[in-house]
């Protein structure tokens, strides 16, 4: 059974203290955490709809684009010395070891992906600034339950400087990927 954070870790942590907490039994690998601004921030349990819009993008963009980019499931991406969050999707330039030897940074990061439901206003609050403060070029968060999707563009110290709102029967198109384009419809399910 996973490990729940400890109530009495107090932070703010590094991303070196993270990873110690788990080398030394502190954290399980498997617990549902992630590290936000310093903070071991506990994550919602994945349901059934959350799962499915992930299985979709997965699969949308390994047939779009296989060969060519990683599709990160949920991994880690490290943004700076005291933020790894674990986004849904990480859509990463493909490298034959898979990102074996490190975790992927912003530079890296072609598109984060977030799936939200009950998440949203945290995603919003703590995960998309730190985003864009990283230099993360393209964030979208897919609002399953509202049927609709933010594209968020143009990162700087301030948040994005573009958010594009996308809603069923429209097209999207990955900055990065040119040749790479999705139905709103198709990852909303």
């Amino acid at each position: 059974m996973p490990q729940t954070v400890p109530l009495a870790l107090r932070g703010p942590f590094t991303v070196d203290d993270y990873h110690r907490m788990v080398e030394v039994g502190l954290l399980d690998e498997d617990s549902r955490v992630e590290l936000l601004d310093g903070l071991i921030v506990l994550m919602n349990p994945i349901g059934t709809p959350h799962q499915g819009c992930v299985n979709r993008l997965a699969d949308l963009f390994f047939r779009a684009a296989a060969g060519r980019v990683t599709v990160s499931v949920q991994g880690p991406v490290r943004l700076d010395r005291r933020s790894e969050p674990q986004p849904d999707l990480a859509i990463l330039p493909y490298r034959k070891d898979g990102y074996a030897e490190r975790h992927p940074g912003p530079g890296d990061a072609l598109l984060l992906i977030e799936v939200m439901d009950s998440s949203g206003s945290r995603d919003r609050r703590l995960k998309v600034p730190l985003c864009a403060r990283a230099g993360i070029r393209e964030l979208w968060l897919v609002d399953h339950q509202e049927g609709r999707i933010e594209v968020c563009r143009e990162p700087g110290p301030e948040g994005y400087a573009s958010i594009r709102r996308v809603s069923r029967g429209e097209q999207l198109t990955p900055h990065l990927l040119e040749d790479v384009t999705l139905s709103a419809d198709d990852i909303l399910g």
